[in-house]
């Protein structure tokens, strides 16, 4: 199966922001730490391991984490800082693939089927890139090495923080058995819950259904269920990702009604279409995006067989989404966004030539 040739990395930085941070911040290491910003309605970014010992996380409310852990010390982000050592920990990977996804500035899959240095162990490659990696910023990194992206992704979450984790081809089928299904790539609470009720709790499990019946019972995905629970990732490592989606939002300082909160759509409009005109994109794909006080998301989208051509059809397109969203009066949202996707290069116009 050529799914078992390639050797697949996953990179995936510890507890990144934080740790940039704490790099110049010593005598913080040992105390609980998140990166966040001081709004009263701020998320945490990112949380020190210590912080994560009183069960802080990333995209935890400000007011949750300081319930769970009052004595919490909170330091303004700073994502210049953070893309630029991210850039360093490119120009690494660089040094031994050309093939690198990057996944958000603190993890990318990397392809070292056959790398720049010609090192034959994926393992060995890893274990330089994390070395590299030390000397260069002074930051851990966790690896998964694997035969596709499935499972290294899992991988590198085995021997956190400043670990690493090998799956050979050979293991595959015996590591997976008792994962539970959770840890499959696109399965959410929602699929989760539907698993359950299947009785289908692990991917030993999953593995003895006929690929049929999980058709029947999930559609399409059912049959990319079949192939994860089997320990099969055909997906690639995409050199060249195409940006997936430019969105802005604006967190309120109350709990707003859709109608007290319409004239924020216009501004939200006029703000993605200055970024689409400075990328030099065009987008096929619009989404709303609605947060609700507790926390609850409701997102609304359409896509397009032609690019949109201006400012104008964007916000019609914002109006007709949120029009068919038939959002109750009375609900109130702390957040609201709009995104646009399926991303291409604009044509540009030819030039007249004048001499």
């Amino acid at each position: 199966m050529a799914n078992e040739l390639r050797k697949i990395i996953h990179i995936d930085m510890d507890a990144f922001y934080a740790s940039v941070e704490l790099k110049e911040r010593p005598e913080l290491k040992d105390l609980p730490v998140v990166v966040a910003f001081h709004h009263t309605r701020g998320v945490v970014a990112a949380a020190s391991y210590p912080a994560r010992v009183f069960g802080l996380r990333s995209a935890m409310s400000m007011g949750q984490a300081r319930k769970l852990c009052p004595q919490v010390i909170v330091l303004e982000p700073n994502f210049e800082k953070y893309r630029e050592v991210s850039a360093q920990i490119h120009q690494i990977f660089q040094q031994y693939t050309p093939l690198i996804e990057p996944l958000s500035l603190d993890e990318a899959y990397l392809d070292v089927t056959e790398n720049l240095k010609n090192i034959p162990s994926a393992t060995e490659v890893a274990t330089q890139i994390r070395a590299d990696i030390l000397a260069a910023t002074g930051l851990t990194a966790s690896a998964g090495v694997a035969p596709n992206k499935f499972l290294a992704k899992i991988a590198s979450d085995w021997n956190k923080p400043n670990g690493l984790f090998v799956i050979k081809p050979s293991q595959v089928l015996s590591f997976i058995e008792d994962l539970p299904v959770s840890k499959i790539h696109g399965v959410g609470k929602v699929t989760q819950h539907k698993l359950h009720q299947l009785n289908l709790h692990t991917l030993g499990q999953l593995q003895q259904i006929e690929e049929k019946v999980l058709i029947h019972h999930f559609g399409k995905y059912g049959k990319q269920l079949y192939l994860y629970a089997q320990g099969i990732d055909q997906r690639p490592v995409k050199a060249e990702r195409e940006r997936q989606q430019i969105s802005k939002e604006i967190t309120f300082d109350d709990d707003y009604t859709l109608d007290q909160c319409s004239h924020t759509w216009q501004p939200l409009t006029e703000q993605v279409w200055r970024s689409l005109n400075k990328k030099q994109l065009v987008a096929r794909g619009v989404n709303v995006k609605l947060k609700l006080k507790n926390f609850q998301v409701l997102q609304h989208s359409k896509s397009f067989k032609q690019p949109l051509q201006s400012q104008q059809d964007l916000w019609q397109v914002v109006l007709q989404l949120l029009n068919e969203m038939h959002i109750e009066p009375s609900l109130q949202f702390r957040l609201v966004g709009v995104g646009v996707y399926q991303l291409q290069q604009a044509q540009q116009e030819p030039q007249l030539c004048l001499w």
